[in-house]
């Protein structure tokens, strides 16, 4: 059992469209989501224990990954799906408007509820999405993504991350790329990430956001990236939605998962940027 996972939280269930939703829900007072994509709630056990001190915080698996089941696991999960899944979660907990910041993919998810759903959420943040298609060499990255998912449902599990990182721009040590990625793996990490490359990735990279009405809504949009993210695709990816936007990126602690590598700095900004707002 997870060390965070205290006698507060409550783990349901929410039957949607094509799916049954897993999510948590922790603490008391004003609502804030903590949404990833592919990462699961475990991703954000820590952070979420120490928002919930004066937060009701609410976390999820997307649809497809560990405990959210999909009827058809030769479906796309689109951003849009996953938008409608977290929006379908906050009307059912009665919890709008609400603060959601989704980080990688799960940033994505949560622009696409913002543009759906923007009486739902009165702040998104949007950390680090890699909107590839803001980009000028985006045709070039949808190659390199086709070859990623490629080698991955081509049984090339090592192969497709080695290929993975060197688009995202991250450089890990030899040794912890063999820990994280070249061990043996279990069947539910080899679910998700086969899930992950055959009907995630490609559509979460090729969403664009609509401007405009991000532009237009009443809820406030704010920027996330980390700040040992410098130099990879989604400091550049970032950047790019913060500048039509016309809003400069807030910056958090850690890199592309610092609400993992350091949960206490992340829940410190993050009230912070709250505050701010």
């Amino acid at each position: 059992m997870n060390s965070a996972f205290t006698a507060t939280t409550q783990a349901r269930t929410l039957d949607v469209p094509g799916a049954s939703l897993y999510y948590e829900v922790r603490g008391a007072g004003p609502v804030v989501v903590l949404v990833g994509a592919p990462m699961d709630a475990d991703s954000f056990a820590q952070a979420a224990e120490l928002l919930s001190a004066d937060h009701t915080v609410v976390t999820t698996d997307p649809r497809g990954i560990h405990r959210s089941p999909v009827d058809d696991r030769d479906q796309d999960s689109t951003p849009e799906m996953r938008g409608d899944d977290l929006a379908r979660i906050l009307t059912h907990l009665d919890a709008g408007p609400a603060v959601v910041f989704g980080s990688s993919g799960g940033a994505v998810s949560a622009l696409a509820l913002v543009q759906a759903h923007p009486e739902l959420v009165h702040t998104v943040v949007a950390h680090e999405p890699p909107l590839d298609e803001l980009l000028d060499d985006r045709e070039e990255l949808r190659v390199k993504t086709d070859e990623i998912i490629d080698a991955h449902l081509a049984g090339d599990v090592v192969g497709a991350w080695r290929k993975f990182l060197v688009l995202a721009n991250i450089d890990l040590p030899e040794p912890v790329f063999q820990q994280m990625f070249a061990g043996e793996r279990d069947a539910q990490t080899e679910a998700d990430e086969h899930f992950q490359h055959a009907h995630m990735l490609r559509p979460t990279t090729r969403w664009c956001p609509d401007v405009a009405v991000l532009k237009s809504v009443p809820t406030r949009v704010v920027v996330g990236l980390g700040e040992a993210s410098a130099g990879q695709l989604c400091d550049r990816t970032s950047r790019a939605l913060a500048a039509e936007l016309g809003i400069e990126p807030t910056m958090f602690p850690g890199g592309h998962i610092g609400f993992a590598e350091d949960p206490a700095s992340f829940a410190t900004r993050l009230r912070a940027v709250l505050r701010e707002g």
